[in-house]
């Protein structure tokens, strides 16, 4: 069985406020081999980009709690200091942020960023040396005229290619492992689709492992090889892309997979689940979709349901399944 690159086990993120320790991400379990790309789904607030945060190290220390481990190539990043973690984040993992514009430097040039990332992993590197390869990583991620874009500024590009000037920055000291959080969230559909092939073709490329954090199940099928459901700071589902679109366990991923709208039907109003996502601090007790849910029982409003392996591959968190009857649904 292949060794994982990361694995995350019982990980567990709070954070302290007046009223006490606040989880938002609890019990989470889940790898990464290398060269695969790992899909993590689930509504906004149901602690996706937390747990990517957990990972890197980047939730604040002195107002969080993260316990667990997370094992990249054995090592126990949960318990690393933050010196080791600065040689881990970009150089060893890298992680593309939700919103370019927020991420990059405004008072900084793309080049003079890229340069200063290359040189901060590798003091060796001269600057010369770290433009020339600045100029060719922006040239891979696909930016026309790189020669001429690595002297200009963030707000002089496009949503679009700011989207690329950080996949160009996250893959500059090629990590072993890259996050993309939500990476195409506010582009159109056409750059969107570029971004998407860009990934997948560097994912070729280099083997470098990705874990892909979106609410889209379109860029889950377009690029993901496996997917983790995530709901309430817990994973409720987990298997190949494949199995779970043909044949979603979790009454959570059959309501996801059912909003999305369908171009071959013609339909008087989309699907959606009923309720919100509860806020942490007020889960229920017992099954936290529970209150959501059509087929929730007086078993799912009493107890939670451990994640269970199913015949089939994929793993579910829910009373409706048991190990004597695994489809009840």
């Amino acid at each position: 069985m292949e060794t994982p690159v990361l694995d995350v086990k019982k990980l567990k993120t709070s954070f302290f406020t007046d009223d006490g320790l606040l989880t938002v991400v609890n019990d989470v379990d889940f790898h990464v081999n290398a060269g695969e790309v790992l899909g993590i789904v689930g509504e906004s607030g149901c602690g996706k980009s937390v747990t990517s945060l957990s990972i890197m190290g980047l939730v604040p220390a002195l107002t969080s709690k993260v316990e667990g481990e997370i094992l990249f190539k054995g090592e126990n990043l949960a318990a690393a200091n933050e010196k080791r973690m600065r040689q881990v984040r970009g150089n060893e993992i890298g992680m593309i942020f939700q919103e370019p514009m927020t991420s990059l430097n405004p008072l900084f040039t793309i080049g003079s960023q890229l340069i200063e990332a290359i040189r901060i992993h590798n003091k060796k590197v001269s600057k010369k040396q770290a433009k020339v390869q600045a100029i060719d990583m922006l040239k891979k991620v696909g930016l026309p005229r790189a020669d001429e874009l690595i002297d200009e500024y963030p707000h002089q590009l496009s949503g679009g290619m700011r989207q690329r000037v950080m996949i160009a920055m996250a893959m500059i000291c090629h990590p072993e492992i890259l996050i993309a959080d939500e990476p195409t969230t506010a582009l159109d559909v056409t750059i969107q689709a570029q971004i998407l092939e860009l990934m997948k073709s560097l994912n070729k490329e280099t083997d470098t492992a990705i874990i892909m954090i979106t609410h889209d199940l379109g860029v889950v099928a377009e690029v993901c090889q496996r997917i983790i459901v995530m709901y309430a700071g817990k994973v409720v589902e987990e298997g190949n892309v494949s199995d779970i679109f043909k044949n979603p366990k979790h009454p959570y991923t059959i309501g996801l997979i059912q909003s999305v709208p369908d171009m071959r039907e013609k339909k008087d109003r989309l699907f959606s689940i009923r309720g919100n996502v509860p806020k942490p601090g007020s889960l229920p007790i017992g099954c936290q979709f529970a209150p959501r849910c059509d087929h929730a029982h007086e078993k799912c409003l009493k107890e939670a349901p451990d994640l269970k392996a199913l015949s089939s591959g994929q793993k579910v968190r829910c009373w409706l399944y048991t190990e004597e009857k695994e489809q009840i649904i």
